[in-house]
């Protein structure tokens, strides 16, 4: 399968601009194991579900196919990164105790990765991917945003877009899913900040690369006008979609 490289050009603005999964997702995720000895984090990006995951596992490997977001990740202790597609970690078999996936499952070959996954993960290991859809501040500004998002960068977004306004929700794998509780993720942001994440979208860059116009000039200066001061803070949330598997057998 060819990777697929949306975020490599922009890592570090995908690394500063980017919001923080909520630290409660983390601490489910541990308890749900039956040990907490090594973490894998497939597809890290800037490795924030990596450093968190740090907290509660003895080791962490996050890997990406991206060596551009490999070089530009989070250190920290117990985490050791490596360039990996997500169908072939170089991990050893029967070693993980579980499984993250951030946010980057729609791009995977998921057969492949499934099989990859079962091949690394322990006896009631847990295999866990979320996603979360788009932005939500005030009402005017939602409804500014969403129209930025379908119908000027509609046709811009790539097809496995489809997969994350999905919720996941078609996504099989070959072990028993488990519960799991409803998460939000939320920040509070200046203007700036909510430019820059708006900034990392794949379908910004490539309408930028058709037109040879940022899109967000179409829309910024009615944004700010909905924003206000600038240098106001609001609270801004983003719905999460967890879904987790446990490998019995």
């Amino acid at each position: 399968m060819t990777f697929k490289d949306h975020f490599s050009a922009h890592s570090r603005a995908y690394s500063e601009f980017r919001p923080s999964y909520p630290a409660s997702l983390f601490s489910y995720l541990a308890s749900s194991c039956a040990a907490q000895d090594l973490a894998w984090d497939c597809a890290t990006g800037s490795g924030q579900a990596a450093v968190s995951l740090a907290n509660f596992f003895t080791r962490v490997v996050a890997t990406d196919a991206s060596a551009e977001q490999i070089a530009n990740a989070t250190q920290k202790k117990g985490v050791s990164y490596a360039g990996a597609q997500a169908e072939n970690s170089g991990l050893d078999a029967n070693t993980v105790d579980l499984i993250t996936v951030a946010q980057a499952l729609h791009w995977f070959d998921i057969d492949a990765f499934a099989v990859e996954a079962g091949r690394v993960m322990k006896t009631e290991a847990v295999l866990a991917v979320w996603t979360y859809g788009l932005l939500t501040v005030h009402e005017k500004l939602a409804e500014l945003l969403k129209y930025f998002y379908a119908d000027i960068l509609g046709v811009f977004w790539p097809f496995e877009r489809k997969i994350v306004e999905g919720g996941y929700a078609d996504i099989i794998f070959p072990c028993g899913e488990i519960p799991s509780p409803p998460m939000e993720m939320s920040e509070q942001w200046r203007f700036t900040d909510v430019i820059g994440y708006l900034n990392t979208w794949s379908a910004v860059r490539a309408y930028e690369r058709e037109h040879g116009l940022n899109p967000l000039e179409l829309v910024y200066d009615d944004m700010l006008n909905e924003w206000g001061d600038p240098n106001e803070v609001h609270t801004i949330t983003w719905p999460l979609t967890l879904r987790v598997w446990r490998k019995t057998l």
